[in-house]
């Protein structure tokens, strides 16, 4: 007894130490720290990555580090998390093991879902290797500073470590939470340094795409305060006599949710233009998010900046989007393109995605990507990032606007990784097409915004039976067949997100409806007994 006493209170110790070692959060020291073990990073690159059956360990911290009030607008954020579980495809390499930490504990039944889903790999060999951790804190607090409020936790997590040198940790973005973070497990993030985060934002995505030549909406960006964003409307209407509306953006706002639309409805002309702005800019926006008020919209302009824009209102529009990896040793290659869908009072607010994007325009779309992934590369920026684009048709030709850079994980990003898991195999960027390692092409389309009242109260379970009773889930033989995702919105929330798998775009969507159609049949006894109750 006196011996594992000892041994618990050594590692106290130990911890303490390191913590009292550690640097200042955001101190050059950290910074200095975090730059060496970038360095780890590419060796592991060069000589572990490569071999499927070298030990390492990945800790994966789906941490959403973003404006607090943006999040608050997303039905079931706190189940976001939950997104990450497609890493834990990384468990079919047999001596890969995984350390999976969330704000609160995800239900067995979620990742027996996932697991099952694992090709060629045992369930009971893939759990062994996959180790939870949680903080049983479900508060709006970004994942990464609670775990770094924790010294016990950041300790569960090194301990969990098969060798730290073989290392890394991956988030869905990266902020100087993240930083400190891997700095106090002292193992390399694959990822953005935060230091650079600002050529993700809404006004360093267009100094890029102006500086590498790309078409932008006409606007304005590194607008710090109202005074300035009133300036800009005044410029641009000034410019664009004609324009009826305008986009206003939060430099981070994520998913369309800190996007606003002016409207220039009685504006008047000349000298008195600036004042009528100035006076009535409250009563000429129209909010995308839900709940939220001008005053509240305006404080966070004023804390973050952003942009302003042209709103492209045109028949014949599109929105594409093209997703791209620039790795540690600074190889830039193309993952995906899709077509996104939007939605919300001004189709601001990404709902889901076609893959891949539509063949007249996906290559264009990927070239003028990869020439983003470059300038993000010279900057120093590694990991995945996603562009963007309004697109537009005239007569027989598109036209491309570059709207946004995403440097981090996105709402495609997912889809696509559990298409790889399923399927192993490969994105062909001659054509833009996916084939499996059959030689199937394949297809698909996913939201993470099935939702529906009916919906809430089905558990894990119940989801499983309905697909199962349904034959909805991903078969294997034909590889086709839906996967879900978001699955603990469910009950509370009756929000749920898909992947519809399937031999072309056409039937993918076909899959979805009846997905829809189902899900609304099954809900329908839940429904009637909330009437009866009164609910």
């Amino acid at each position: 007894m006196f011996r594992l006493r000892s041994i618990e209170s050594n590692l106290v110790v130990e911890s303490f130490e390191r913590a009292l070692r550690a640097p200042l959060p955001g101190s050059e020291d950290e910074k200095k720290q975090f730059y060496l073990l970038s360095k780890q990073l590419k060796d592991q690159v060069r000589y572990v990555f490569p071999d499927p059956r070298t030990p390492r360990s990945v800790v994966i911290v789906p941490s959403l580090s973003m404006d607090e009030v943006v999040l608050t607008k997303i039905d079931g954020v706190q189940y976001y998390e939950e997104r990450m579980l497609c890493l834990l495809a990384l468990l079919r390499l047999p001596q890969t093991n995984l350390i999976y930490v969330t704000s609160s504990p995800i239900p067995r039944p979620i990742i027996d879902y996932y697991l099952h889903l694992l090709p060629g790999i045992p369930v009971d060999h893939a759990r062994k290797r996959l180790t939870l951790l949680t903080c049983y804190d479900g508060s709006s607090v970004p994942l990464s500073l609670k775990i770094l409020e924790r010294p016990r936790l950041v300790r569960k997590i090194r301990n969990a470590l098969v060798d730290p040198q073989l290392a890394h940790m991956t988030c869905f973005n990266t902020t100087s939470l993240e930083r400190t973070l891997a700095v106090r497990l002292d193992i390399p993030l694959y990822g953005c340094d935060p230091d650079l985060k600002f050529w993700g934002s809404k006004s360093g995505s267009r100094e890029i795409f102006k500086e590498i030549g790309l078409d932008v909406p006409p606007g304005f960006e590194n607008l710090r305060s109202t005074s300035e964003l009133i300036d800009a409307l005044d410029e641009l209407k000034g410019g664009y006599p004609r324009l009826k509306r305008a986009v206003i953006k939060l430099d981070e706002g994520a998913s369309g949710e800190g996007n606003v639309i002016f409207s220039f409805e009685g504006v008047p002309n000349g000298a008195s233009r600036k004042p009528w702005l100035s006076s009535n800019l409250h009563r000429q926006v129209t909010l995308e998010s839900k709940g939220q008020t001008w005053s509240q919209y305006k404080a966070s302009f004023n804390k973050m900046g952003g942009v302003v824009e042209s709103f492209i209102d045109e028949p014949n529009k599109r929105s594409p989007s093209m997703q791209g990896r620039v790795d540690p040793l600074g190889n830039v290659s193309i993952v995906s393109t899709h077509d996104q869908v939007l939605g919300g009072l001004n189709e601001q607010v990404f709902l889901g995605g076609l893959f891949p994007a539509d063949r007249e325009y996906r290559l264009a779309i990927q070239d003028a990507g990869l020439k983003v992934g470059h300038a993000l590369q010279k900057k120093g920026i590694i990991g995945r990032y996603g562009t963007d684009f309004i697109s537009i048709k005239r007569g027989k030709k598109w036209k491309h606007l570059a709207l946004e850079n995403n440097i981090r994980k996105g709402g495609t990003t997912h889809p696509y990784l559990m298409l790889q898991l399923l399927t192993d195999g490969y994105y062909n960027p001659e054509d833009g097409l996916y084939t499996t390692r059959s030689g199937l092409k394949r297809y698909y389309f996913a939201s993470d915004n099935v939702c529906s009242p009916s919906l809430r109260g089905f558990t894990p379970e119940d989801l499983t039976d309905i697909f199962v009773d349904h034959g909805l889930h991903f078969h294997a033989a034909t590889q086709t067949g839906v996967v879900f995702h978001l699955i603990g919105a469910l009950s509370e929330f009756g929000k749920l997100g898909v992947t519809c798998i399937s031999d072309s775009q056409r039937n993918a969507l076909k899959l979805y409806d009846k997905i829809i159609r189902v899900l609304e049949m099954e809900g329908s006894e839940q429904t009637r007994a909330r009437q009866f109750l009164g609910a």
